[in-house]
């Protein structure tokens, strides 16, 4: 599994981020095929069709950030790293401390960004 610093060297990774996916809207497009079309322009019309997200799996004892891969067929888990002391408060005051998966915002999403040199 990579580590942000592994992620950080492969530039084309890093450029094909999709920093507005969320969990929700990926499994719209790659897993309701039938419903994709009015969530946007950008439909999925096969395997071939891929997108990199971060999330914020929150159902550990702490929280982990995940960069991943999905298609129709699959999501693979590219990376995998907590999410830094300084920011478990405020996930947790964002997301009402519930367990789940959630997209990548905020502060999170800014510090993400600057450890990438986005």
């Amino acid at each position: 599994m990579m580590t942000l610093e592994d992620i950080k060297k492969d530039t084309h990774l890093v450029n094909a981020v999709d920093w507005d996916m969320t969990p929700e809207e990926a499994v719209t497009l790659y897993l309701e095929w039938g419903n994709n079309w009015s969530h946007g322009n950008y439909v999925i019309r096969s395997k071939d069709d891929v997108s990199h997200y971060f999330i914020i799996n929150n159902w550990g004892e702490k929280p982990c950030i995940f960069l991943v891969r999905r298609n129709s067929e699959e999501v693979k888990e590219l990376a995998r790293f907590d999410l830094p002391d300084e920011f478990i408060d405020y996930f947790h005051d964002t997301c009402g401390n519930n367990k789940g998966v959630y997209g990548i915002e905020g502060k999170i999403k800014d510090w993400l960004k600057k450890m990438l040199d986005v």
